[in-house]
């Protein structure tokens, strides 16, 4: 069906095309299938007309949730699209099965689950595989939401699976995600084809898309905007001709994208020029030179081995830990967040997650621990489990690509874990350990591994999906067998090609002066071609011999951070590595302020129980919680961090809020939030709100009284609330490009009124020349931005 040497064409936008066609306000484009079929048909039959391989069904919104009050069921809209796109498309195209973003926020972050999202997206594919041919996933922002789309195609069809998601300039999407981790994570998950569609004009997706092209082991597939919507004579349209579109089409055939479409405002000229243009260049698919890179990712920060050693952080593992112990059996999972936090700032790369005990529900446990970490840190997680079951269970809901610890060289093994890392796409660790236990030797442990990577590959593992682990005993007790382990990383480095791994640690168990002989082992093994070991991020000694290692690889930027390194740590002494687990941690270092950055909830909120004994609720708010959150927001528009972690930070924050109004209901008498009322709605006749609900977390959790009127939200509602509540500033949200001209009505009733209530205006099409447009006296790109504005306004307010 799908030629590999010819670029294939998609269909262009089809809810700009009914909206030029007068689609109503709070009219739902799918539900046009059932009542105005005749439309569909023909804007299908257009595209069909300009050339199009793959004809779009007119399902993208077609989920439970964004059809609950329609008075459709999922299956009636979407098998009516479905087969609307089957009629047009006829002998010589094909049907794609178009399913968007659910508009959910989900958890840690919001309220809807992974489940959630597979079944509503499986409900759409139930109903419409069996009249199409591909299933195309596109519009996403959440890679944790793609993942679980994708595999609720793949496991409720056997169609083919596009996916694509939409970036920003900055080249992340809403959620924070990059091109690097949005590739390394779907290319492994099973896709015909991954890639970028809405986003921006294609000229300003050229540099997204080139470097995606240049990561992409499978087909990659663009489909951009026809630039971005402005206001002409009162209407929407877009800045970008079929010919520029064409011109830039070229340039992306060029980059190795093997096919092409477009998306908002883009007609069935655009992509009759686009085609024409690309076949008259050509129209063979430009072979791509990918290289294979060993790389895992959480959604925003993707780690690469091969290059600079990589510190696997040990701390999150029971063995031998008694307070870790205590706190997994208590369901203790805040005490797994400060341990994985300890550990990034001490400089792990990746953090290995491990909950093993024999009296726990392991699969729950860890994927309850997995979910918490990646929703509070970016690191990516090396997920530990002897327990096949807990790593299929935890690699389902990983928001990423993560690495599997382990698989080994025994046939259950192979047969039980390498399924598991195949259909999720993660890196597998192999132990050099077979029915035999540890072989003596180093060429028995390099055979070992060779038949790991052998079955590996036989269940269409790529190598570069490998690593190694040739494991070491303790000398205190095999002395002689610790040189086998240096052997054959050597072995295994120079002739199977892939990264290696060690657990370090246990080469000086039973020894005293341990650290001295962890970090001698370290340089010896990294001088036999260790890539990365199990380490702790804490342990000093280690820590100052990879700087000084990394000084004298040759790397000119390893140089000035070991001199940075040395004029911050003048005269470290040497430390050894915590070991008695069973004592209690000090951590005097966490303050309230800290606290809130690192987005610890239940440590914040402690934290302001005890300043209570010594400062006033105020003090408090002025000289630990606003710095905290000034610090937080400037990392955020910085891009230090991203929206997860800004909304754990706020979340942090409320609940030192909370505690501060409690104490003071006690001593004042009942007290509301420091600022405000703030009113925020979507306008009328936008049904979405995804970005408002987010919006309003961010602005309760920096202490704001917000009253959240919903979404298509008439103007005399508004003016009411304002009235009822007393409010000196709203915002207003619109998604769509037909709803710019609701919010500009909506402003012009409210300041017929209430001409001093100031508007902050936001939304996914908004720019700030439409902002001014509709009659906003802000714009404000992103929640952070909305903070500024309301901390200016209320600073006026109160001068």
């Amino acid at each position: 069906m799908f030629s590999s040497e010819r670029i294939l064409f998609f269909d262009g936008g089809m809810g700009s095309m009914l909206q030029a066609r007068g689609l109503k306000l709070r009219e739902l484009p799918e539900v046009l299938n059932l009542t105005n079929p005749d439309l569909i048909r023909e804007i299908h039959n257009e595209y069909k007309a300009a050339g199009a391989d793959f004809i779009t069904s007119n399902t993208f919104g077609a989920n439970r949730f964004k059809l609950a009050k329609s008075g459709h069921s999922v299956e009636e809209i979407v098998t009516a699209g479905a087969k609307l796109a089957r009629e047009a498309a006829g002998v010589d195209s094909r049907v794609a099965l178009d399913i968007g973003s659910t508009g959910r926020v989900m958890t840690p972050a919001g309220d809807t689950s992974f489940n959630e999202i597979y079944d509503a997206v499986a409900e759409i594919v139930t109903a419409g595989k069996n009249f199409s041919d591909v299933i195309l996933l596109e519009t996403f922002t959440d890679l944790y939401e793609l993942k679980a789309a994708i595999l609720a195609a793949r496991e409720n069809s056997d169609l083919p699976v596009f996916a694509t998601m939409t970036f920003e300039e900055s080249g992340r999407t809403f959620f924070g995600a990059s091109v690097e981790s949005m590739t390394a994570t779907l290319e492994g998950l099973g896709l015909a084809a991954l890639g970028v569609n809405c986003s921006l004009g294609p000229r300003q997706l050229l540099k997204i898309v080139e470097k995606i092209c240049a990561l992409s082991h499978i087909p990659v597939m663009v489909q951009p905007n026809a630039g971005l919507p402005v206001i002409r004579d009162g209407a929407t349209h877009y800045d970008v001709t079929p010919d520029e579109f064409a011109e830039v089409a070229v340039e992306f055939a060029k980059l190795g994208v093997n096919i092409l479409g477009g998306c908002c405002g883009t007609t069935p000229e655009h992509i009759l020029k686009m085609k024409r243009a690309v076949l008259n260049h050509s129209g063979q698919v430009v072979r791509r030179v990918v290289p294979d890179e060993t790389v895992v990712c959480s959604p925003s920060k993707l780690v690469k081995f091969g290059k600079k050693f990589i510190v696997i952080g040990e701390r999150l593992n029971p063995t031998g830990k008694k307070l870790l112990q205590k706190a997994l059996r208590e369901g203790n999972i805040n005490y797994l967040l400060k341990e994985a936090v300890k550990q990034q700032e001490q400089g792990a790369d990746i953090l290995d997650l491990n909950v093993g005990l024999p009296d726990i529900d392991e699969p729950e446990v860890l994927t309850k621990a997995l979910t918490e970490i990646q929703g509070l840190l970016d690191l990516p997680i090396q997920i530990d489990s002897a327990d096949y079951k807990a790593l299929d269970s935890a690699a389902r809901i990983y928001n990423g690509k993560p690495l599997l610890n382990s698989v080994n060289g025994k046939d259950t093994s192979l047969e039980k874990i390498l399924p598991v890392a195949k259909k999720y796409g993660a890196c597998v660790l192999g132990l050099t350990l077979d029915e035999r236990g540890i072989p003596e030797t180093a060429q028995a442990r390099f055979e070992i591994a060779k038949k790991i990577i052998e079955a590996a590959e036989d269940f269409g593992i790529p190598r570069r999906n490998i690593l190694i682990d040739c494991l070491t005993l303790t000398a205190s007790a095999q002395q002689k067998l610790v040189p086998e382990t240096l052997k054959a990383i050597k072995l295994v480095k120079e002739n199977l090609g892939v990264c290696t791994v060690l657990g370090l640690s246990n080469v000086s168990f039973g020894l005293p002066r341990r650290p001295l002989v962890n970090r001698t082992m370290l340089i010896a093994a990294i001088m036999s071609g260790l890539d990365s070991a199990i380490i702790n991020p804490g342990d000093v000694d280690l820590k100052e011999s990879l700087f000084a290692w990394n000084l004298l690889s040759g790397d000119e930027d390893d140089i000035n951070k070991y001199i940075e390194y040395c004029e911050k740590n003048p005269a470290v002494p040497v430390q050894a590595p915590f070991q008695n687990s069973s004592a209690p941690e000090k951590n005097n270092s966490l303050t309230l302020d800290s606290a809130i950055v690192k987005g610890l909830k239940d440590e914040a909120a402690a934290l302001t129980r005890e300043l209570l004994k010594s400062m006033k609720p105020l003090e408090i708010i002025e000289k630990n919680i606003v710095p905290a959150l000034d610090s937080v927001g400037k990392d955020y528009e910085a891009k230090k961090l991203f929206l997860p972690q800004l909304i754990k930070s706020a979340e942090a924050a409320k609940s030192s809020f909370e505690v501060l109004s409690f104490s003071m209901e006690k001593t004042e008498g009942p007290v509301s939030p420091s600022r405000g009322p703030v009113i925020l709605a979507t306008v009328y006749g936008d049904v979405h709100d995804i970005g408002k609900n987010i919006v309003r977390t961010i602005f309760e959790n920096y202490n704001y009284n917000v009253i959240d009127l919903g979404k298509d939200v008439a103007p005399e509602k508004i003016i009411a609330a304002i009235q009822k509540d007393k409010a000196k500033v709203i915002g207003l949200s619109a998604l769509m490009t037909t709803t710019v001209a609701s919010m500009k009505d909506t402003i012009e009733k409210v300041k017929a009124v209430y001409p001093d209530v100031k508007v902050i205006a936001g939304g996914a099409v908004l720019t700030p020349e439409l902002a001014r447009y509709a009659g906003a006296d802000f714009y404000a790109a992103d929640a952070m931005e909305g903070v500024r504005i309301l901390e200016q306004f209320f600073k006026i307010q109160s001068a």
